[in-house]
């Protein structure tokens, strides 16, 4: 799961003039800004469909943790492993406790900054990654959130749809972004099958 900010709602002043016999699709460049959408998608390894999404103006801590709460109940009672880079929301106190409540964990959390497993950002991490949980996080290592398969599903996203469509408002796009989720699960889901070997470094 990652985040996807700054998702332009454009509208283009002039409509997109389709390929004919010898002329390439043609687009305006010209646009007009009606706003901006971050968008919170998770992507499942195992189908290759994108499992819950949210959109919002923002990306902060509780509409990361809103998300993460929303993709759990799909399945109240199963075991996640979920990937995610190191950003600060990934390892909030909302966080924290939302997994403390569905796990159905005792022990004292403590208090932000001070104490307990809400003391720092490395404490917060480490329990959320703690194996032990029905509900774990896996982070990825630092300046390597490419590894994170919902980063291919993001550039599909915006080849098929962001790059090529005119909004004509956020909730445009909001429903524009929904329908492509919806069509892409239906129709080209798969798993990703990473195909790079690793290349040795030579002197």
């Amino acid at each position: 799961m990652d985040e996807m900010t700054g998702i332009q709602a454009l509208e283009r002043l002039h409509p997109t003039l389709p390929m004919r016999p010898g002329l390439i699709e043609r687009r305006e460049f010209e646009y007009i800004r009606h706003g901006t959408l971050s968008l919170i998608a998770g992507f499942d390894i195992g189908t290759g469909r994108i499992a819950a999404s949210s959109m919002a103006p923002t990306r902060g801590e509780t509409d990361f943790a809103r998300y993460v709460k929303q993709l759990l109940e799909t399945d109240p009672q199963g075991e996640w492993i979920l990937i995610a880079d190191r950003l600060n929301t990934h390892q909030s106190e909302s966080l924290v406790r939302l997994v403390a409540d569905c796990c159905e964990l005792d022990e004292s959390l403590g208090q932000k900054g001070i104490s307990g497993v809400l003391k720092s950002q490395a404490s917060r991490a480490a329990f959320l990654a703690d194996p032990r949980h029905r509900i774990r996080f896996v982070y990825t290592p630092k300046h390597c959130s490419w590894l994170n398969q919902i980063e291919i599903w993001f550039s599909i996203l915006v080849r098929r749809l962001l790059k090529r469509s005119s909004f004509k408002s956020t909730l445009d796009l909001q429903k524009q972004i929904c329908q492509f989720i919806d069509y892409f699960n239906e129709t080209m889901a798969k798993p990703f099958k990473w195909t790079h070997r690793g290349k040795p470094l030579y002197a």
